[in-house]
């Protein structure tokens, strides 16, 4: 199955990102791609302004996704991205979504807030209540996981236990040091530790690093971007998964049981 990671610098206007996400998805659907994977929070940014994705979130009947829902009507590619949305008060909600043939066919809402490394996620938004859902694209299982997500392990195993082939990750991940390797560590220990291959995509600009990367169920670094916008592509295959957890059968040798949600 052909992939894309679609990396570019979110800017402060809806409308400049909707063009650039609509591009993107073009791009990738002439290269053949079934699946494009987008950064986190692609509605709005503006590192001098915080507090601007949340006043800029629109629902998901909203303008700038209506505009993405248009383009894809006529595609088989499914196309994932998050953004804010209003959550009826002055916050929002870090939803991801998964859009085809002109319709959300899932969605996500980020459940691990990123309060860390001087940062408040929680000040503004809202965290999510659910487990990721499992979503079909051509003969692969995808899982759904957005940035911080990929510090906790439990959100992987358990898209993992239930039948994730691929897991998913838009992100804004932000510079600092040691910053970079831990993306590098964590998106490899995600894929290697559950035997599935891990699309990571970065938001790359001034603030964060881009570096977006595909791993294998092996740990194997499959495809990488730099600094700077880029669409790269890469193809995953169902049997390297099956082999892989043949070969190393971690899922079927753990001890524990599959992680829960705290309520």
């Amino acid at each position: 199955m052909k992939v894309a990671m679609g990396q570019f610098a979110v800017a402060r206007e809806w409308q400049k990102n909707a063009h650039t996400c609509i591009e993107l998805m073009q791009q990738a659907q002439q290269a053949g791609a079934a699946l494009l994977v987008l950064p986190e929070a692609v509605l709005a940014t503006d590192i001098q302004d915080p507090g601007l994705a949340v006043r800029e979130a629109q629902p998901l009947d909203g303008p700038f996704l209506t505009q993405l829902l248009a383009a894809s009507r006529e595609s088989t590619l499914t196309t994932i991205l998050t953004l804010y949305v209003p959550d009826g008060s002055q916050r929002a909600i870090n939803a991801q979504v998964a859009l085809r043939g002109g319709e959300i066919i899932a969605r996500y809402d980020k459940l691990h807030l990123y309060d860390a490394f001087a940062m408040q996620e929680s000040q503004r938004v809202t965290a999510g209540l659910a487990v990721p859902p499992l979503l079909e694209v051509g003969e692969m299982k995808v899982g759904m996981m957005t940035c911080y997500d990929i510090r906790f392990p439990e959100l992987a195993r358990r898209l993992a236990l239930d039948g994730a082939d691929v897991l998913v990750l838009p992100s804004a991940w932000v510079r600092g040091p040691l910053k970079e390797m831990h993306w590098d560590v964590l998106v490899t220990a995600r894929a290697l530790e559950n035997t599935c291959y891990v699309i990571a995509v970065g938001e790359c600009g001034p603030r964060n690093i881009g570096s977006s990367l595909i791993v294998d169920p092996l740990g194997v670094a499959i495809a990488r971007a730099a600094e700077s916008p880029a669409l790269v592509f890469a193809e995953l295959d169902a049997q390297r998964v099956k082999s892989a957890r043949e070969r190393l059968p971690v899922l079927a040798n753990r001890r524990f049981s599959r992680p829960e949600l705290d309520a």
